[in-house]
């Protein structure tokens, strides 16, 4: 890779780093790690094209993430979610026609627009009164594309309340019994639990369905409860031990998996899961960065963990150390 060097007023060969960034956006000071090309020759600074780019992708990024405004990648989702198009979205809410189009080419939006946006995207319900209140602002086309996307949505992600009991019972537990578990280790743990409950018992932990995002297998309702934590461990005080419920058998494969998963950080895990046919074979295509709300399908957890569970020949819960020391060493021995 070659770059100009104006202290050497040549054509060089330059080296890229890692460097702490600080910007000041809309009167706040941003953080960021952002990236540097050094001339080999003088180890001068020089100016990159694609860098500068990776910089300001890192910085939007970040004051997105520090002033908790909608990314780019979100609002995408929201337009394939719901079958609509930037226009009647816009006109929908109320807004300019070409706003989510602005949006979409990299503008910012204001805390309450993104507020609006970032309600659309989790709560179906609030997308379809908004719907049915203003769809005289859209077309008859645009009306029955939304209209069908939603039912198909609510059929799909139809979970019964039994359900969210179970999983909201195994999070508080995990909570419980992990010290300093962050969101993103909750994720990695509920996903092992569901895989290897299944393998030993034949049934599913929870119905909860389970998506592949950038960062690993993610159980979207857990994740949005507890997402104001970001990378922070949990501190969740709202509930007893004794509230919770599950049986002899289930609390058996949670320890196990807590003793041989728990010991990871979030990072660690989620490379592990990285490396494992569901969440890879989910995402077969995609961009590394590319966000999405695909669903790891229950059957290739069920099948991935069953013939983990034959290769390592595990006949008692406690043989799940196996594979987890196995797999820490394949990725950082």
């Amino acid at each position: 890779m070659l770059g100009f060097c104006e202290k050497c007023h040549d054509s060089v060969k330059y080296s890229v780093r890692e460097k702490k960034m600080t910007k000041n956006i809309r009167g706040k000071k941003i953080d960021y790690i952002g990236k540097i090309a050094l001339c080999t020759e003088c180890e001068s600074e020089i100016f990159i094209d694609y860098i500068r780019d990776y910089n300001l992708k890192m910085l939007d990024k970040a004051f997105r993430e520090k002033e908790g405004i909608i990314s780019i990648s979100e609002m995408e989702i929201i337009l394939e979610k719901y079958d609509i198009g930037k226009r009647p979205l816009s006109l929908l809410l109320g807004w300019g026609e070409g706003t989510l189009t602005r949006y979409l080419d990299g503008d910012i939006p204001t805390k309450q627009y993104s507020n609006i946006l970032k309600k659309i995207l989790n709560d179906s319900n609030y997308m379809k009164e908004i719907l049915e209140k203003n769809k005289d602002n859209i077309t008859d086309v645009a009306y029955r594309h939304c209209s069908s996307a939603l039912l198909k949505f609510e059929e799909e992600n139809a979970i019964t309340i039994e359900s969210e009991d179970k999983i909201d019972n195994v999070v508080k537990y995990l909570l419980v019994n992990c010290s300093d578990i962050t969101p993103l280790a909750l994720q990695k743990l509920l996903y092992y639990a569901q895989g290897f409950f299944k393998a030993f018992t034949g049934e599913y932990f929870f119905h909860n369905n389970c998506e592949a995002w950038v960062h690993g297998p993610v159980y979207r309702s857990v994740y949005y409860k507890y997402e104001n934590y970001g990378f922070n461990p949990i501190e969740e005080k709202d509930f007893e031990y004794t509230s919770i419920e599950l049986s002899k058998i289930e609390k058996e494969v949670l320890d196990s998996i807590i003793r041989n998963f728990g010991c990871y950080s979030g990072r660690v895990l989620e490379r592990m899961t990285h490396v494992e046919t569901p969440w890879s074979l989910t995402r077969m295509g995609m961009r590394k960065d590319e966000k999405s709300d695909k669903i790891i399908e229950k059957e290739l957890i069920e099948k991935y963990f069953n013939d983990i569970k034959l290769k390592h020949n595990m006949l008692n819960i406690s043989d799940i150390r196996d594979y987890s020391t196995n797999l820490f060493n394949k990725l950082y021995n």
